[in-house]
């Protein structure tokens, strides 16, 4: 199978970083096209009347907070060609998928916060959703890689 396209999934996390990387040096040596996606998730949105954030504003911070995070990544990593950008809005374990199936990723690269026992029994694993539900191979950097 060739690795054509690198669909390499981040959030605000230092383990997206790592991710990042791995994703990055990979595409640079299979001379791969990348697309990065940050997945807006609505289950995040802060509504607090008494604070004056309304619905709109909330959405327009997270929408920022996406487009400021893919930006940092791509500044540290420029020079590898042209970059897809992805800033759906959604459940992150569907939008990732439905963006690799729609883009044509060949492989997802995405990073694992490494919890274990009750703490992911209670949140779940982002990580082990998409790798059982993905039809391609997923690359997930461990949080203590160097």
């Amino acid at each position: 199978m060739e690795y054509k396209k690198i669909l390499i999934a981040i959030d605000s996390s230092s383990y997206s970083m790592k991710a990042a990387k791995a994703g990055f040096a990979l595409a640079h040596q299979l001379n791969a096209a990348v697309g990065i996606i940050y997945v807006v998730n609505r289950a995040k949105e802060i509504v607090n009347a008494d604070l004056g954030i309304t619905t709109g504003e909330s959405e327009t911070l997270l929408l920022n907070e996406a487009e400021n995070t893919i930006g940092q990544y791509l500044r540290l990593y420029d020079g590898i060609g042209q970059v897809e950008k992805f800033t759906p809005e959604g459940l992150p374990e569907d939008e990732i998928i439905n963006i690799a199936e729609q883009w044509g990723a060949d492989m997802i690269v995405m990073g694992t916060h490494g919890r274990s026992g009750i703490g992911r029994i209670l949140t779940g694993s982002l990580a082990e959703y998409i790798i059982r539900h993905a039809t391609i191979p997923v690359l997930v950097a461990p949080p203590r890689m160097e």
